[in-house]
């Protein structure tokens, strides 16, 4: 008879975790390199270094591993972001709870929070198994797409249109500042997108502490160009 302290049940549980999280973390870079057809289920597993059938057996199949790791991949973009994203949430329902606008400084300060954390993530090594899977996603758009876009895409966008509305001094929700948004994040996302140009124009080899600073200073000074064009359009 099993005794009630006996671990194995506990251990077992843990080993699953182990293997189910090597899988989703191998598979970000392997779909992102290869593409859903691309990416066999034994390059997945041998990638991971787990047994084939773990596939199935915790997934269904490929298909659910893909989707899978669509969510664990907005999972970790969420993770670097989760505290000034709540931040920012918070302080917009105690303005919209007492029926005040947020300030064009505020809103700058924010906006500039946000970019230096984008930009810093985007220059970063592991950043970059991501960006594969996210273009190919923007490329041909699956339900993966779907699932980043809902659940750290979509949020981290209105929120960013949301504070340079403020900056501007328009409403957030028209086309005019929409398309800004867009542009505007694009000046970002070229950090991770556009990597080997950046690092060849800029000529660095890597992005330490020194060059993070220059970035932080770059990320305020893209605000600051909002800034301006409120202060031309006045």
């Amino acid at each position: 008879m099993m005794k009630d302290n006996d671990p194995t049940p506990q251990l077992r549980a843990d080993r699953g975790d182990v293997t189910r999280e090597k899988l989703l973390s191998a598979s970000i870079d392997v779909f992102g390199r290869y593409g859903f057809d691309g990416a066999t289920t034994r390059k997945l597993a041998d990638t991971a270094g787990v047994n084939l059938q773990a596939i199935p057996y915790y997934f269904g199949g490929k298909e659910g591993l893909y989707i899978a790791a669509a969510e664990h991949l907005a999972s970790i973009i969420g993770g670097h972001v989760a505290d000034l994203r709540s931040a920012i949430l918070t302080r917009f329902e105690q303005l919209d709870a007492d029926g005040k606008e947020m300030a064009p400084a505020e809103a700058r300060a924010l906006l500039t929070q946000m970019v230096q954390r984008m930009i810093v993530l985007f220059v970063s090594e592991q950043s970059e198994s991501w960006a594969r899977f996210i273009i190919r996603e923007q490329m041909e758009p699956t339900e993966a797409f779907a699932r980043i876009y809902r659940s750290i895409m979509r949020p981290m966008i209105e929120m960013a249109r949301r504070l340079i509305g403020t900056i501007l001094g328009d409403d957030p929700a028209s086309e005019r500042i929409r398309l800004r948004t867009l542009s505007f994040g694009g000046g970002v996302l070229v950090f991770r997108m556009a990597h080997a140009a950046v690092y060849a124009q800029l000529e660095w080899k890597t992005a330490g502490p020194h060059e993070l600073e220059i970035l932080r200073h770059h990320a305020a000074e893209l605000v600051a160009v909002l800034s301006a064009e409120k202060d031309h359009q006045s």
